[in-house]
């Protein structure tokens, strides 16, 4: 009781760090960041985390780029505060969001880079039990916020969650790359994955909540600049590796790259006798994250090269 009310102390002192601090915390000191069939190994390295004013102008913008049906941070939290029958949603004042990156460890990166058609035993465990602890963080910072009396949802958990079939391939009502980008965490590359200052390997999480946060800031000049290809045109890795064909310089095909890892993946792992040890829906990929100048950082440009 008296550690909740000295941690309840220091949230109400500076919201941000203590959050920022208590997401580093769960992660380094949480049971299951833990490789359970490579004993000992992380999952996932220190995250990075921002913050997002809900009703930054951005979001409005989303509807347009990515489809009127993505929802707003505030949109989010009515619909939250709606099913529960609790008439907050009328008084709500203040919206904000918590984003946060999870990089791939060192050794993760290293197994994918020394495959060329299918993911790693160890990259496609990273992607699912890791997405696990993903959706455990969320749930852990919103019953945080939830015991001190604010009211907090993890849209991608919320029964109004859903994935839209678009003409160009899936895509969901709650982008979490496209949140990091507005809480300022990094920028997009030619193959759509998002580069942040630990580099590309990494996914993706938030919540929002109805406490005033400061907005982190959005250094980048655009929301292409850490991809080496748009920025000079010095890099087309991730085309070179991409084992499905789906990625050129006109970008990503996802219809081709949904084909390859939804159907193509399981004749492959068949015919080179390595199904077992592989879990989840589907292996899952990734190549086009490592083995790449943004594996693990914003990488310099020719003239910084030089």
């Amino acid at each position: 009781m008296m550690i909740a009310r000295i941690d309840q102390q220091l949230f109400e002192a500076d919201p941000s760090l203590f959050l920022e601090k208590a997401i580093k915390d769960y992660i380094a000191n949480s049971p299951n960041n833990r490789l359970t069939a490579f004993p000992g190994e992380h999952i996932w390295d220190e995250p990075l985390v921002g913050f997002a004013d809900g009703d930054d102008p951005i979001f409005q913008e989303y509807k347009k780029i990515i489809g009127d049906f993505h929802i707003t941070p505030r949109e989010a939290m009515v619909t939250h505060l709606e099913k529960a029958s609790c008439g907050d949603e009328k008084r709500l004042s203040k919206v904000s969001v918590i984003s946060w990156i999870l990089p791939s460890t060192s050794q993760t990166r290293l197994s994918l880079r020394r495959e060329s058609v299918i993911p790693s035993l160890r990259w496609n465990h990273t992607r699912w039990r890791g997405q696990e602890l993903n959706f455990r963080l969320a749930r852990y910072l919103v019953s945080l916020l939830e015991g001190w009396g604010y009211h907090a949802v993890a849209p991608e958990l919320g029964k109004y969650w859903k994935m839209i079939r678009l003409p160009n391939g899936l895509a969901s009502n709650w982008s979490q790359r496209h949140i990091a980008y507005a809480a300022g965490l990094g920028t997009f590359s030619l193959s759509d994955g998002f580069i942040t200052s630990k580099g590309i390997a990494i996914r993706a999480g938030s919540i929002v909540c109805d406490l005033a946060l400061t907005p982190s800031p959005r250094i980048h000049q655009n929301h292409l600049e850490n991809c080496l290809f748009y920025r000079d045109g010095s890099c087309r890795r991730c085309i070179e590796r991409c084992p499905a064909n789906a990625i050129t310089e006109q970008g990503h095909d996802k219809n081709k790259c949904e084909a390859f890892l939804i159907g193509e993946q399981k004749a492959i792992i068949k015919r080179l006798g390595r199904e077992e040890g592989y879990i989840g829906r589907y292996l899952g990929c990734g190549l086009c994250q490592t083995d790449v100048p943004c594996e693990a950082g914003i990488p310099p440009s020719k003239k910084q090269r030089r």
